[in-house]
């Protein structure tokens, strides 16, 4: 199948093999077999990005855990399923890798550990549903959300196969990664880059 030409009418089921064969210049993320074209990312969006996988990074260095940032493919098949005919695929901002039976030439396949998305207006709908509900059924052990704007935190932690009520906070002071041990990102400096919020 050829480039997707737009995510808003484009109801092909697309699979990773299809996916392979589009240029690398035009980024596109696949949610249950539906091609969606991802925006570049502003300068605040990678300026929260770069600082938290900082953070995430140097607290796992000699650690056998491994933070990587966009853009990373992350294959996430429903069952046993060839690469090939994987159908979604999707690119977190930040992510955390435990296992690295996980990790391949081609990025990763299977779960990752934890999740970080940046949200921006344009995004927030898919991060929060869509995203929300492939990164439970994979079984990402902890899915944070990150608004900017409102400077906001939304935290979800998988127990029991489920992500139970979200727990959320602001960005201030310093938020410990429950999954992983001795990691913890702070967030005073960080905020304080940040521009002013609009009322």
């Amino acid at each position: 199948m050829g480039l997707p030409q737009r995510k808003s009418d484009d109801t092909t089921h697309y699979t990773y093999a299809d996916y392979l064969t589009w240029p690398e210049n035009v980024r596109y993320q696949l949610i249950d077999g539906l091609a969606l074209m991802m925006a570049g990312p502003g300068r605040v969006h990678q300026m929260i990005t770069g600082d938290v996988f900082r953070q995430a990074a140097n607290a796992l260095q000699g650690k056998p855990c491994q933070a990587y940032v966009a853009p990373l493919d992350v294959r996430l098949p429903k069952a046993n399923e060839a690469d090939e005919q994987i159908d979604t695929v999707v690119q977190p901002d930040v992510l955390v890798i435990c296992d690295e039976n996980k990790l391949d030439r081609r990025g990763v396949r299977g779960a990752p550990d934890w999740v970080v998305e940046v949200l921006s207006p344009s995004t927030a709908g898919l991060d929060h549903v869509q995203k929300r509900r492939l990164y439970e059924q994979a079984g990402v052990l902890e899915y944070w959300l990150i608004q900017p704007a409102d400077r906001i935190l939304t935290i979800y932690r998988l127990i029991n196969g489920e992500y139970g009520k979200p727990d959320i906070q602001e960005l201030s002071g310093d938020t410990p990664v429950g999954v992983l041990e001795g990691v913890t990102i702070q967030w005073d400096e960080l905020a304080a880059r940040l521009p002013q919020p609009e009322y």
